[in-house]
Parts: C-alpha cells; structure tokens; sequence
C-alpha cells in the first residue's frame, strides 16, 4: 500500500515539476560578429600564406607578344599578326591554352548581348533611331585568319563566345614555353554611338578621327593556383584578368598621325621631327611644368592632310600585363619629368585643340602629381612614363596610358564642374597603373580590387591637390545614400562583378569607404598606411585575391579586422548608432531604497559591510533638489575622512575633481560594427572627444553603455559629429534630441 501510494505521488511531482518549468533554451551556433573569418577564407597554403604574403611556390604565368598591326583610317578597320611565347611556370602540365577575344562582346547574337534585358526607349533622337533599328551595323569582333606553331602549322582552336581555346598536340609541361602566332582584323568601332571601352570618336567639323584602341589583340587568359584557366566570359562589367609579359609592338598609321602608346618609343627620331625631338629633349629636364613637343598649330596643320602615305611607330614595353594605344592627326603633345626618389618618370599628354586650354594648364600636371601621390602611399612607380589621352565620354586605364574625358564648350569655356571631373578621371585612370596594372589583381571577378582601392588612393590624391576638392567617393558622409537604400539592390562587395546592381556605389564607393573608415576611425594612419604598403609591395608584379588583401592588412598591424571585413565587404548590413539614454548620478552618503540592500563584493574571500557612498540617479523621486548638486568631497565627510586617512601627499597633490557623473547607454540599431565616435560639449563651450574601439559591442550586439565623470557640467552628446562612419541615420545621435530640419524648411 506504501509503494503504490509513493507511486501515485512521484508522478505528482514530476507533472508539478514540469508545470513550474521553464522549457528549456535551444542550443546555437556562434553568430557573433567578431567570429574570425575561417569559413570565408581560403586555406592558406604553400602558394598563399596566412600572413597574406606570397608562399614559397607561388607562381605566375608570363606571355610575351611581337604584335604588327595597321590602323586603315579611311574605313576604320585594324589588322594584326602576332607571334606569343607562353611560359609555363606552373607545376602543372597543360592540354590547352586559353585566349581572351574580348572584342567579340560586341558581335551580333552573342551570349553577352543576349543575356541583357531591354526595354522600349519611347523618346529617341532620329540618329539613335536609326542607328538602334534602320542601320545595318559593321560587323564586329575578331575575324581571326590563323593561328600556327612556330613551325608554321596550322592549329587546332574552338572559339566559345569571347574565349578561344588552343588545343595542343601534346601537353605543354611545367618549365616549358610554346611559341605561337595569331593572324586577324576587325573593325574599329564609333564607341561614341556604339559604346565601348575602346574605338573611335569622329569630329564632325573636320572629319577626322581620334582612336584610342585597346583590347585590339588576342590576349592570353590567366593560369594560376586559384582557378586554373580564368576563364570567364566578358559580359561587360567584370573587365580583365591578364598575366605580364614583354611587349614589342609596331603600329603603322598614317603619316600625318601622332601615337602615343604603352611603353618606350624605339624609333623617335624617325616619326617626329628633328625639332619635336629637341622639344621632348627639353621636356625630359623640365620639373616644374609641361613643354610642348607637337604644338597645337601643328596638329592644326595635320589635321587637314589625310595623308596617303604611312609611318610605323615602335614601342618595347617590360613586364607589363596590357597594351593600349592613341592615334590622331589631331593630337597636341605635351610632357614633363618627374622625380620619384632616384628615378625619373615622363608624364605625358596627347588631346586635340578642343580640349584646350583647359588640358594644356591641366592634364600633364595633374599626371604628375598623381604620380608623385600614389607612389607615397605604395612603391615608385616603375614605368618610364604615364600618358593622358582627351577622349571624350571616356575612362579608361591601360599600362602607361589612359584617356579621359572632359572638355571646355566650344567657346574654350570650362566650368568648375568640368575641370573637376576632368582631373578627377585623370587622377583615377592614372592611378590605375598601380591598380591593377602592377598590382595585377583579378577584374574579371572581383572589380573592387582594383576599382575599390583605386578610389581610395584617387581621394588622398584630390584632397592633397587640394584639401577644398569635391572627392565624389571616400568620404564617409557620401556613401549613405546607398547604405540606406532597397536593400532588393544592394549586394555585398564580394560579389561577382557581374551581378551588381548599383556598379559604382558597389565596387568603387563602398569600398574606397571602407577603408578610408579603417585609415581615419579603426586603425589610425600609422598602422593603415604601414600595411597598405605593405600589401602594395608584396603583390606588386603578382596576382593577389581577397584574402591575400584582408590576411596582409591585419598581418601588418596587429588590428583584428575580421569583424570589419565580415560586415563591411561580405554582407549589406549598414552603420547605425544612437544614444538611448543618459541619466545623471549624484553622489550621496545616504542609500535610496532600492539600493539599501545591495552588497558590494570587496576583497577575494567575502563581503565587506562598508562604509559606502553611493551614485544615487537624478531620476529618483527620493533625490531632493537640495542633493542634486556638483561632487565636493569636502561635503561627504566618510569620503573627506578616507581620502585625508588613505591618500598620500603625492595622491593628494595630483587629485581628480570629478563633480558631475553621467551614465550614458549607446545602441546599434545597424548591423554593422564600428567604434563609438562621441563628442561631448559642456556648459562653458568646451568639448571633449573619446573614441571606443569596435570591440565595445563584443559581448553586446545591442546596446553599450558607458560612464563619464568629469568636471563640468554636460549640455549635449553627439555621436560621430564629422560623419566618419558612414552613420545612415543621425537622427539619433544626439543628446538632447536635436530635431532635424525638413529640407522644405
């Protein structure tokens, strides 16, 4: 009977037990922000250490190129022969080679012009009509003729869209070369009209022709330790991934034109006259501004010959990933030399007299300054020279050469808002040189790195030109707007160039951003430019990825940053930090109610009973007015006694007065970490200023709080008071609340 009664009553229990229970909490995952990147890295390995540097058996492919071509200026076709040694470096043997035919993104019915939507453009002018539906266009693309060993037979290839793989009769193994030639034409295009990275623009008035030409030869696709063959198609957006190589390059032109082109002139003499060769003489010594080797009265005369007879320019470039080249009867020449430590650099000009005079005062010095700016912040710039071309509508980079937009109107009028512009591109395009021209990162994939970093350095640039200078991209105030926006068209910035929505913000502006938030906020100019450079030198002449970027910058400065790159480049979370509270404390002798029974855990054994003072807040209904006053410790005689029986001499001397305490209670409303910029202006007009490091929200995704016991009186809190965290709402981050002006107002 016993039993069965504890039976019945056990049971009992166990249902009362379960009823006054809790259920119990899941387990999780860790998802703090602060985790270290290890599942978004790759492994380090003997080809890419942990360190960010190269391994030990880091390797790189090189592809050397003899290229002859021939520009016909009447129809606007180029034609070329090129003989390609390809040098196997890898530890792996290969079937195939692969080639890049970029020009053929522009061929009818390709995959990339498929695979782009349309829509009905209801207002066009009748040229855009006709040339959109009535016109039959040039054929475009790479008509390519041959392709033979070095023995003169024919090979086997398959072109697939703007890849052409060559199928090797045997496979080429490691430490071999493989020499080869490709034969081919096409026709150049109006990228005016048609667009383009490349092409030509035509001057109506005079009928002629300004080309800058890139692309224009078939160029050997990557092979590394990452991806094998970079492969990828050309879609548009994600540009080049090229391996470096030696360039020998002969150009036959008209007579009457003038090139400028990667690389050195071989042939000076032979292409200029003997006065023009004595100008660039002149210019080669000239420091401190521009000289003019083709003068405007002469392109002036060029410009209304046509001539029928040709001339072949020669240029040898080393180690170098590209070839661009400019080409016009039009062009104006100028240059100066440079000084970057023991090296001298020629930066150069070429434009026609529609750009002047703004490109003539403007163009070659603001090279020179570009030059003489990024080379500070990396390594000298290695190449003999750097070339600005006047293209309008343009803005593009190639080793040693870019052209850039920006002209005067017609009545040789220029507004700040062109000028601007103008040597903004020029800073940018030829800033490029370093990336990706020499910093040889992967475009194709991933357009940050070379766009993203290349806004950054182009930023320092403007604002060292001038401190005054309207920087579109870098400073954090400007990138807010697209923080804030539908998050439906925002991805992460390591996301595949091809599949951005908004491709300035995303692959220039964000992350020139972010890193002028890590220069500015998170890691101070010291540590930032130390491993900037660092990168900069490690990879220069190599192909670095992501992880080799993020790894050297914490590598170089003992900064844990995984908790930045984590959010600012892998997700779209954006930066929002407000202040929740402030309350204000006054220190007492006597303990309110709810704080009568707390004990103070003192010593490592047990509790202490006191005496105590307390931090009694101003909120307390049981705080008189008469209590709510500035700390003198004369007033607290258990606080006077302990300080007269406990202090020495020296303690005493070199008291704090602290008279006012405030607690004040920060959130995050945003995702995304970053530190606590916090200004703090007190009732006299003075202000003091802290800064909390990111680690602050380690513990606490959500709010932080924090305490300040100071000598005077505070009047007001604001949050990050020169915008330098890239803060999409500020309307909460002041104390008292400060209430934003309509812009109707």
């Amino acid at each position: 009977m016993k039993k069965l009664s504890l039976l019945l009553i056990f049971p009992a229990m166990l249902i009362a037990q379960e009823k006054g229970t809790a259920p119990r909490q899941q387990g999780k995952y860790d998802t703090n922000k602060f985790s270290q990147m290890y599942d978004l890295l790759a492994t380090p390995n003997m080809f890419r250490t942990a360190s960010g540097a190269p391994g030990p058996a880091y390797y790189q492919q090189q592809a050397d190129y003899k290229i002859d071509i021939e520009l016909d200026d009447k129809n606007s076709k180029l034609s070329g022969y090129e003989t390609i040694t390809y040098s196997n470096n890898s530890p792996d043997s290969l079937e195939y080679l692969w080639v890049q035919l970029d020009q053929n993104q522009a061929k009818a019915n390709t995959q990339t012009s498929l695979a782009e939507g349309e829509k009905i453009n209801q207002v066009l002018p009748l040229e855009g009509f006709s040339t959109k539906y009535l016109k039959k266009n040039l054929e475009r693309g790479f008509n390519i003729e041959q392709v033979k060993d070095a023995k003169g037979n024919a090979m086997s290839y398959t072109i697939n869209e703007t890849m052409m793989r060559i199928n090797l009769v045997s496979p080429l193994k490691p430490g071999e070369k493989i020499v080869f030639s490709v034969k081919w034409w096409y026709n150049i295009n109006n990228y005016r009209k048609e667009g383009g990275r490349s092409g030509y623009e035509l001057f109506k008035k005079d009928g002629n022709k300004l080309y800058v030409i890139a692309q224009f030869y078939p160029r050997m696709a990557v092979y590394n330790d990452v991806e094998g063959w970079q492969n990828m198609q050309f879609w548009g957006s994600g540009e080049f991934a090229l391996p470096f190589g030696n360039f020998d390059v002969n150009i036959t032109v008209p007579a009457d034109h003038i090139i400028d082109a990667t690389g050195e002139l071989t042939n000076r003499s032979e292409v200029f006259t003997a006065e023009q060769v004595k100008r660039y003489e002149q210019a080669q010594k000239s420091f401190d501004k521009p000289v003019v080797i083709v003068t405007q009265a002469e392109a002036e005369a060029a410009e209304k010959g046509f001539s029928e007879k040709k001339k072949t320019w020669k240029f040898s470039a080393k180690n170098v990933r590209d070839f661009g080249i400019a080409s016009s009867r039009k062009f104006i020449y100028d240059a100066m030399a440079v000084k970057l430590n023991n090296k001298i650099v020629m930066a150069e000009s070429v434009y026609p007299k529609e750009s002047n005079p703004l490109w003539g005062e403007t163009s070659t010095m603001t090279v020179a300054h570009t030059l003489r700016s990024y080379s500070s912040h990396t390594f000298d710039y290695p190449y003999p020279k750097a070339v600005s071309v006047s293209a309008e509508d343009q803005g593009m980079e190639y080793p040693m050469i870019c052209w850039n937009y920006g002209r005067p109107d017609e009545n040789g009028v220029t507004s700040k808002e062109v000028k601007n512009g103008m040597i903004g591109v020029v800073i940018h395009e030829v800033g490029h040189n370093f990336f990706p021209m020499i910093v040889n990162s992967d475009e194709r994939q991933w357009t940050w790195m070379d766009e993203g970093l290349n806004s950054f350095l182009e930023y320092l640039a403007e604002q060292e030109l001038d401190p005054n200078f309207p920087s579109r991209r870098g400073p954090a105030k400007n990138i807010v707007p697209y923080m804030s926006g539908d998050q439906k068209f925002l991805e992460p910035i390591m996301s595949n160039s091809e599949t951005i929505h908004q491709f300035g913000n995303n692959a220039y502006g964000k992350p020139a951003t972010g890193l002028n938030i890590l220069r500015e906020v998170v890691m101070g100019r010291e540590l930032f430019d130390y491993a900037f450079k660092t990168y900069a030198n490690r990879w220069k002449f190599k192909h670095p990825t992501p992880e080799d970027f993020f790894r050297t910058m914490e590598d170089a400065s003992a900064v844990d940053l995984d908790w930045f790159f984590r959010g600012w480049f892998y997700s779209t979370d954006f930066v929002d930090i407000g202040i929740k509270d402030v309350k204000q404390y006054y220190v007492s002798d006597t303990p309110t109610a709810d704080i009568k029974d707390v004990k103070v855990r003192k010593g490592r054994f047990g509790f202490e009973k006191g005496p105590f003072v307390y931090l009694v807040s101003g909120d307390n209904a049981e705080v008189s007015s008469s209590k709510k006053k500035a700390l003198d410790v004369e007033d607290i005689k258990l606080l006077a006694d302990y300080v007269d029986q406990t202090f020495t001499a020296e303690e005493k001397a070199s008291i704090k007065s602290p008279k006012y305490f405030y607690e004040v209670e920060f959130n995050k409303p945003g995702g995304m970490i970053m530190p606590i910029l916090v200004e703090i202006t007190y009732e006299d007009g003075t202000k003091d200023n802290y800064k909390y490091p990111a680690q602050i929200w380690r513990k606490n995704n959500d709010t932080a709080k924090k305490v300040y016991a100071v000598s005077k009186a505070i009047k007001s809190i604001q949050i990050d008071p020169k915008l330098l965290t890239a803060d999409i709402d500020v309307t909460n981050n002041s104390w008292p609340k400060v209430e934003q002006k309509s812009k109707f107002d």
